[in-house]
């Protein structure tokens, strides 16, 4: 039977008298981190005229898995529970965010709530589905799509103008900013590009393989997941330093589960549902999402649409 929310304890969100945070001052770390990212960004090209290739290729690495360790903690994180009191200073993250991952936090908000709708659901009759970038849209048979085709594919399947379409729909004013984030980024680009065409050559690459990387990791946050239970939508991974280093991404089941739940009481909700979890054969793999094709217990892909055998499911 479901799991309904009366048999469920609730974590309460993180209160405080801060007059700079909304929540906790604990977000001060993913907001530091935030602007490290982006000089980080800047700093590449600063050094890229002077240092050796080899340096800027291992750098540019390091700039493709910062993306979508940018995507996934920080960004994610600020869409469910954005970090400051004054709407102004929101504003500004948005647009520093915007700027250093290379698109709009807002155009990315409205997607992943879109996700949130569909919690990556099969296709329809029509072959459509509720969630944009659900895992199942372009697989065949109820199964999820090759991780390798949703991988580097994705980033090409996406429609701003859908997004706009939605947003404009929704708030005329929110649109309005997520098309000025879209102009500042690209802008942003043009202008390094100009300054120094070799370099945007350079970390073109690196960008697109960095959102390819958040795909990766955003499709092994639902493989093996039960899009029919709530409770088990997700998957999760509770390797510490992961979770530690990515704020509590990998308490993925736990966070479809109940989105607005702070990253800093991840930990203690689960603790609280487990044995719920336990019984619905929520899916919980050993290493972090992006290696999660090492776990020793991946299911060949046509179980994917499955439900979990009980040796997968929360120990």
């Amino acid at each position: 039977m479901p799991i309904s929310s009366s048999e469920l304890a609730i974590v309460d969100r993180p209160k405080t008298n801060s007059r700079i945070f909304a929540h906790t001052r604990w977000d001060a770390i993913p907001v530091s981190a935030a602007v490290l990212h982006c000089a980080y960004f800047f700093g590449m090209f600063y050094l890229f005229p002077r240092v050796p290739l080899w340096v800027m290729i291992i750098l540019g690495f390091i700039y493709s898995v910062s993306i979508s360790w940018n995507i996934n903690g920080i960004s994610h994180n600020f869409i469910h529970n954005p970090y400051f009191r004054l709407p102004l200073l929101n504003r500004f993250f948005s647009i520093l965010e915007s700027m250093t991952v290379g698109f709009s936090q807002i155009f990315y908000e409205c997607i992943h709530m879109q996700h949130h709708k569909g919690n990556a659901d099969r296709p329809d009759e029509h072959g459509e589905t509720i969630d944009w970038i659900s895992i199942y849209k372009h697989g065949h048979e109820g199964e999820a799509e090759h991780p390798f085709k949703y991988t580097f594919f994705s980033f090409f399947r996406e429609d701003p103008k859908t997004v706009f379409k939605e947003l404009k729909r929704k708030n005329p004013r929110e649109a309005f900013w997520g098309v000025f984030e879209l102009a500042s980024f690209a802008t942003t680009f043009v202008i390094l590009g100009i300054l120094n065409w070799r370099y945007i050559c350079f970390l073109l690459p690196f960008y697109y393989f960095g959102h390819c990387l958040s795909y990766l990791n955003g499709y092994y946050r639902h493989y093996c997941g039960n899009p029919d239970e709530p409770i088990a939508w997700g998957v999760s991974s509770y390797d510490k330093l992961y979770n530690w280093t990515w704020f509590y991404n990998g308490y993925h089941a736990e966070h479809h589960f109940r989105p607005k739940v702070h990253w800093t009481r991840m930990q203690a909700f689960r603790d609280q549902i487990a044995n719920q979890q336990r019984a619905a054969g929520v899916r919980v793999i050993k290493p972090p999402h992006a290696l999660a094709f090492l776990d020793p217990d991946l299911p060949r892909r046509k179980q994917s649409g499955a439900r979990p055998m009980e040796s997968e499911a929360v120990s």
